[in-house]
């Protein structure tokens, strides 16, 4: 089996620069570690809240990193710099709102302000994008809901089979999937 590449793109004008230390990267590739059992690399970048930046790292971590998975986290709110699911939705063949939606479904058990959020997922070629939260509690909250129906997703698209440890994430495949 091939080691699946996955790509974990921060965005964040204050961490980009340095003055401000990414806490949602590192914590989408600790829950990746504790929930996959496969062989799998972390992609990581951190770039600011430019709409042609964050295109850009998403098409390079699809198309030339060759991720199987990109996930994002920052820039998903209602704020004008919030641009994240606009950049995402411009590479993408086409979008996943499900993941979205039950994302945010999730958050407002938490928090009433998680209506403003923005999460979207789509694919482009063969990679699934999906966008995050910011904070690590959220990140953490929303792979929980949405990571059952990932493998499968990337299955469908011809991406790299992730396999996980079902005490921590039990991945939904259909039978003789």
């Amino acid at each position: 089996m091939a080691m699946a590449r996955i790509g974990v793109l921060t965005v964040s004008d204050r961490a980009s620069r340095g003055e401000y230390e990414d806490r949602g990267g590192p914590a989408i590739v600790a829950w990746l570690e504790a929930a996959l059992t496969v062989p799998w690399q972390a992609v990581c970048r951190v770039v600011p809240d430019e709409r042609p930046v964050i295109e850009a790292a998403l098409v390079a971590l699809c198309d030339v990193e060759a991720c199987a998975l990109v996930v994002t986290t920052g820039g998903t709110g209602p704020a004008p710099r919030d641009v994240t699911p606009d950049a995402t939705e411009a590479v993408c063949e086409r979008t996943m709102p499900g993941f979205g939606e039950l994302m945010r479904r999730e958050s407002l058990r938490q928090v009433p302000t998680a209506i403003l959020s923005r999460q979207t997922a789509g694919i482009r070629g063969r990679s699934l994008i999906v966008n995050l939260p910011g904070r690590p509690a959220a990140i953490a909250m929303t792979l929980d809901a949405v990571f059952p129906a990932i493998p499968y997703c990337l299955d469908l698209i011809g991406a790299a089979r992730l396999e996980t440890d079902p005490a921590r994430c039990a991945a939904f495949r259909p039978a003789g999937a």
